[in-house]
């Protein structure tokens, strides 16, 4: 039998293959790096997972789609953005992941949220499979016009490689309700289809699913609860810290509300707002969902208690419980150390890989409950996925019944992950936790369709 010392070489060596086909995607190595580096126990228990190959198709996508983007501003000047499309792995179902569109998108940032989804997917139990996709396209800023002509561009190539027993998208950083509608108009007008499965996320009056937008931030503050829990504890009268003020922020401040808890802060690119009081959720909305504006208006409107600090980090702020819910990379070490100096207790992924490898590893050997995105942050996916079951039923499920089984959903996931650290000598560590139990998942899955 292969020792655990042994598979942890060949992992390694397989890493090294893995970074030599992959050049300059930084992001896709990190997230490949922290899934294999805690798969060694499962390797070594069933050898079987190594043999056809299986690693190494899971580590490639089954099919990367790259395409222009040509729209038409305003003012007649013709742009050209590029659009990604990576289906990563549908051994368990459709290919299902979101759209970012941002500046920052790349192939090697789409791969590693692609390479994400895989797990977090097969976490949810609803038989969806992992893929991303996106565009380098920019649209705060953009008028409404613009953005759909961009979306129309964007659906025109789109839809040739998605459909709902295929490729379901979602939206993600920059793609919102606004976006999905134009995309969604575009595909019923070129396909001739209404086929309202394609995409989730969808306007609620034409085939969405109540507390979808909720659902990431719902989601990630009961992860963050039931991990309290665990311990004896609870939220109720807690601090805490929130990252962001897009949709995963506004509701992870609306569901820590609703739970007892605080949020003192939100942030965007140009800093951080402090709330002593606790954030106002009607006046972000507004700031945010209506006038699209920045966090300083926030603390220009909300009076003494609140101040903004520009160009800072709210991880300076001391809570109890820290809610990453930006973007990749947000939280490093030295922002660790100051969260753990400060005594916090809980942090919980909203967003997609928001924390250093090296602040991760502060957490664990602190003895802070670190809830990885693959698992905290399941909730958007999970209502995704429900959306996609009312839509092939042709109904719509109340708000509280959604609400009930994405609680259900979030406990199963964090009792999954708890359960699968403990077998594999891991306690309370719920990054092997989740890592493990989704590659088995889609391990057994791609072990009895064959080498495809």
């Amino acid at each position: 039998m292969t020792t655990r010392s042994e598979t942890k070489t060949t992992l390694a060596q397989l890493l090294t293959e893995i970074e030599h086909r992959n050049p300059a995607q930084p992001e896709f190595i990190q997230a490949v790096h922290e899934v294999l580096e805690t798969l060694a126990p499962v390797i070594a228990a069933r050898p079987e997972y190594a043999e056809p190959g299986l690693i190494e198709r899971l580590c490639e996508p089954e099919r990367q789609v790259l395409f222009r983007v040509p729209w038409q501003d305003d003012r007649g000047r013709v742009h050209v953005n590029r659009g990604f499309r990576v289906e990563f792995n549908s051994a368990l179902g459709p290919y299902k992941g979101g759209l970012r569109f941002h500046p920052s998108v790349n192939l090697g940032v789409i791969k590693f949220l692609g390479f994400e989804q895989i797990f977090k997917n097969a976490l949810t139990g609803l038989g969806i499979g992992g893929g991303k996709g996106g565009s380098d396209f920019q649209p705060h800023g953009r008028s409404d016009a613009e953005v759909m002509r961009f979306c129309q561009s964007f659906m025109t190539e789109l839809h040739r490689h998605i459909g709902e027993h295929t490729d379901v998208p979602a939206g993600d950083i920059g793609v919102g309700g606004r976006e999905i509608g134009y995309l969604f108009g575009q595909y019923r007008r070129i396909t001739n289809r209404w086929e309202a499965g394609v995409l989730t996320g969808k306007g609620q009056g034409w085939g969405g699913s109540l507390i979808r937008p909720e659902a990431t931030g719902y989601g990630n503050v009961l992860f963050a609860a039931a991990m309290l829990r665990q311990r004896g504890e609870d939220l109720e009268g807690r601090t805490a810290v929130v990252s962001g003020s897009g949709n995963v922020a506004i509701y992870t401040i609306e569901k820590l509300a609703a739970l007892g808890a605080n949020a003192v802060t939100c942030s965007d690119s140009s800093g951080y707002v402090v709330d002593e009081k606790g954030i106002d959720l009607e006046l972000l909305k507004q700031i945010k969902e209506v006038e699209r504006g920045r966090v300083d208006a926030y603390a220009e409107r909300r009076g003494a208690s609140a101040r903004f600090v520009p160009g800072g980090r709210v991880w300076e702020v001391p809570a109890d419980i820290a809610l990453p819910s930006a973007t990749q990379n947000e939280l490093n070490d030295s922002d660790a150390a100051a969260l753990i100096g400060n005594g916090v207790k809980v942090v919980s992924e909203g967003a997609n890989m928001p924390t250093t490898p090296e602040a991760v590893r502060l957490f664990q050997q602190a003895g802070v409950a670190f809830g990885p995105g693959k698992a905290a942050n399941a909730g958007g996916v999970a209502v995704s996925a429900l959306e996609m079951a009312q839509n092939h039923a042709r109904t719509s499920w109340t708000a509280a019944r959604v609400e009930e089984e994405l609680t259900h959903i979030m406990n199963d996931i964090h009792a999954t992950c708890h359960d699968t650290a403990e077998r594999y000598g891991a306690p309370g560590d719920y990054v092997t936790g989740a890592n493990i139990a989704g590659f088995e998942r889609v391990a057994d899955a791609m072990l009895a369709q064959g080498v495809i």
